[in-house]
């Protein structure tokens, strides 16, 4: 057999710090860009919320990469956003005011094919949608956008923008029924909370109330009204927060200006205590007072001359005849009186 020689050893190679890979993402730093969902929001696919479900659904692409991650921030400028395969054009936000009719629904989408609110707008290639809703029965102003940020902060009860109403009902509403309606009244899904109710006029057999609600229960108007034993013969919607219908006629809708877009943000940041917390501050404030009264040293010319408590005699070591007069409690007195001392007749 042939004689083996040893197998030489390769050197080895010399290893350096390993390179990063270079990882081509969608995402912009966290200091840049936008966060995904209020792109979205803007571009009038829905609220924020709503934008934050077809995230995670997976129906949102930025540069033909898939994003399900929240939070993400790009930049509508130089990045390509496609939701369901079709890029997202950037749309113009646009605000109107709309005095609804009777027989018309706020819903965007009607099976039955009946009259919708953005019927009675301009024909636009923005995607518009009501901010809130009136029942068909009901009229007066609705406010219709593609703003889906402003729209969720104007319907979110968390920010409680006020919505006036003029209401006509059937009867004479008694004093009494207005202060149950702004304790409050209670349905099925819990207290429905008037914030102001008047009294404007009064006919032969109705009467003209205004209201205002910060809460949007559905057809909650008409069920408080019901529970108190009153009949709605009538609902308008006079105003949205600072938005009032004004001489607008039935079925018309105009543009709002620059004034009352801001009025509206302006309204929609600002989150009002309610009365609760109100009265749980003040509670809370009247009993910090106390307490600082009690631990604070009292003075030596202010302090008041008070009568030192008595100690309660104990049954067992003290008996009824020792007990003196100062002593004694009234139902004591009045049980064993003192015995009248004699006069001493003078000689």
């Amino acid at each position: 057999m042939p004689p083996r020689f040893p197998r030489k050893k390769r050197p080895a190679k010399k290893t350096g710090p390993r390179r990063k890979a270079k990882v081509t993402s969608s995402k912009t730093t966290a200091s840049e860009g936008v966060r995904l969902q209020k792109v979205l929001a803007e571009a009038g696919l829905g609220s924020r919320r709503q934008c934050e479900e077809l995230i995670t659904a997976g129906r949102v692409e930025v540069d033909r990469e898939l994003v399900i991650e929240l939070g993400t921030r790009v930049d509508p400028g130089r990045q390509e956003i496609r939701v369901d395969g079709e890029s997202l054009r950037q749309s113009k936000l646009v605000y109107y005011a709309v005095n609804k009719p009777t027989g018309v629904v706020s819903t965007n989408s009607d099976p039955a094919g009946r009259p919708r609110v953005i019927d009675l707008l301009p024909r636009t290639q923005e995607r518009l949608f009501p901010i809130g809703r009136l029942d068909m029965n009901s009229e007066g102003l609705i406010l219709v956008t593609n703003d889906g940020d402003l729209a969720n902060r104007l319907t979110h009860p968390r920010y409680e923008i006020e919505k006036t109403y003029r209401v006509m009902v059937a009867g004479h509403p008694a004093p009494e029924m207005l202060r149950e309606l702004r304790k409050g009244v209670r349905l099925a899904e819990g207290v429905a909370r008037v914030e102001d109710v008047r009294l404007k006029s009064q006919h032969k057999q109705s009467a003209i109330l205004e209201m205002v609600l910060r809460e949007g229960k559905n057809r909650e108007i008409r069920r408080v009204f019901a529970r108190v034993g009153h009949k709605v013969m009538r609902l308008v919607r006079i105003a949205v927060g600072p938005i009032r219908l004004g001489s607008l006629s039935a079925g018309e809708a105009r543009s709002l200006t620059r004034q009352e877009v801001d009025a509206l943000w302006k309204a929609a940041r600002a989150t009002p205590v309610s009365k609760k917390q109100a009265s749980e501050t003040a509670a809370s404030e009247v009993a910090a007072s106390e307490t600082v009264a009690t631990e604070m040293p009292a003075s030596k010319t202010a302090t008041p001359k008070t009568a030192t408590p008595k100690r309660p005699a104990s049954k067992r070591s003290v008996s009824k005849r020792s007990v003196s007069k100062r002593h004694m409690s009234k139902r004591s007195v009045s049980k064993h009186p003192m015995p009248k001392k004699k006069k001493k007749k003078s000689s």
